[in-house]
């Protein structure tokens, strides 16, 4: 393992497989040295998605719950995954050929996260991974923030300041994956994030039950539904939404039994209108948190897979601007990258904050009792 080198850049690659369960992000990416004042950015050199096939997302889906021989079905899962991840190197090396890789930085995939008890489980196999692609791979970097007594989430809002702050002014990176998280990027230099509730994970979960749809393309489906008002008032009485951060959640708590839990009164609802309610539940919990925390932002940007639900993305808008928030919402894409790429790079520049032995975590946001180097090294 290198720790950093002669040069004021070294190439990461990240890889990002989230609470969606659709498939992993990879992108390969220059990344300058934080400890030198060269003036360089970073730069992207090839990026990459490999969807996970129906038996790979079954067997995560699975593991989202208790079931029996867990600790089976999980190295197999993790053997599966491995080789997912390593299918996406070797496709990024092919776009940028001929660079010299330092370290992959891997997120897993969470099947469990249990912060109040003392753990979160990614799954992975990341020695596998090593040896598949003959690079350095460093992988579970959420333990090291828990042991320290923190969330162990969310970890890039250190990340989202370090690529999208702006000095003086007040912004929100708001990532909807599966579950939703914001970081908020004070004027003042400042930065706090926390998991908001559910981003897409009940749309799709609902979908998939009455349409076998993985997702709603664009939001199209809730877009043609009515929003239940007492239903999206059930919703909203949630515990967690009204906890104070840092905090953090996931499948453990919104998954389908939940809603289906929520349901009991409205069995005579239309499939659609619950559709509907469930993006607009989204959409709420996120704006009530940004004019909650961030009444000042001007600026909400979008990523993760929640960026392309145009309906999702309408109603937040609506929704801010009825609290009087003058925030403007726009995807990442308008400060020049993707928002299905923000969260892979984000693992990559917490693979070099490793290698480097800098802190990844910022303890305002999770809780910890300081900052932390995190993750594990696998060498190659």
């Amino acid at each position: 393992m290198q720790h950093g080198n002669n040069n004021s850049t070294s190439i990461y690659i990240g890889l990002m497989s989230g609470t969606s369960l659709d498939g992993v992000d990879g992108v390969m990416v220059r990344l300058p040295d934080p400890r030198e004042d060269t003036g360089a950015g970073m730069h992207i050199l090839a990026t990459a998605y490999i969807p996970f096939d129906a038996e790979l997302r079954q067997q995560a889906m699975r593991l989202q719950q208790a079931s029996e021989n867990e600790l089976h079905q999980e190295a197999l899962l993790a053997n599966a995954l491995a080789k997912t991840y390593a299918a996406c190197v070797k496709k990024l090396q092919a776009l940028a050929e001929g660079q010299v890789v330092q370290a992959i930085g891997v997120h897993g995939q969470t099947i469990r996260h249990r912060p109040e008890l003392g753990y979160t489980r990614q799954t992975n196999n990341p020695s596998l991974l090593a040896e598949l692609t003959g690079i350095d791979v460093i992988a579970d970097f959420r333990s090291r923030d828990i042991a320290a007594g923190g969330q162990g989430a969310p970890l890039v809002p250190a990340f989202h300041r370090a690529v999208f702050g702006c000095a003086g002014t007040s912004s929100v990176v708001a990532n909807i994956g599966g579950i939703s998280n914001i970081s908020i990027l004070a004027a003042d230099g400042s930065t706090r994030g926390f998991d908001t509730g559910p981003g897409n994970v009940l749309m799709d979960a609902w979908i998939q039950q009455h349409q076998g749809k993985t997702y709603d393309a664009n939001g199209d489906w809730a877009a043609q539904g009515n929003v239940i008002p007492a239903l999206l008032a059930s919703l909203m009485d949630e515990a967690y939404l009204h906890m104070s951060p840092p905090k953090s959640t996931g499948r453990d708590l919104f998954h389908l039994a939940w809603l289906q839990g929520k349901l009991l009164g409205f069995e005579a609802s239309r499939p659609v209108d619950v559709q509907a309610t469930l993006c607009e539940f989204t959409a709420l919990t996120l704006a009530n948190d940004i004019v909650r925390h961030a009444p000042d932002a001007a600026h909400v940007y979008v990523c993760g897979g929640g960026a392309y639900n145009h309906q999702l993305m309408q109603r937040l808008q609506v929704l801010l601007s009825a609290q009087s928030c003058k925030a403007m919402v726009n995807s990442t894409a308008i400060l020049g990258v993707a928002p299905e790429q923000v969260e892979a790079l984000a693992f990559a520049w917490l693979a070099q904050r490793f290698c480097l032995r800098l802190p990844g975590n910022l303890a305002d946001v999770t809780g910890a009792a300081g900052g932390r180097i995190l993750g594990a090294l696998y060498p190659a």
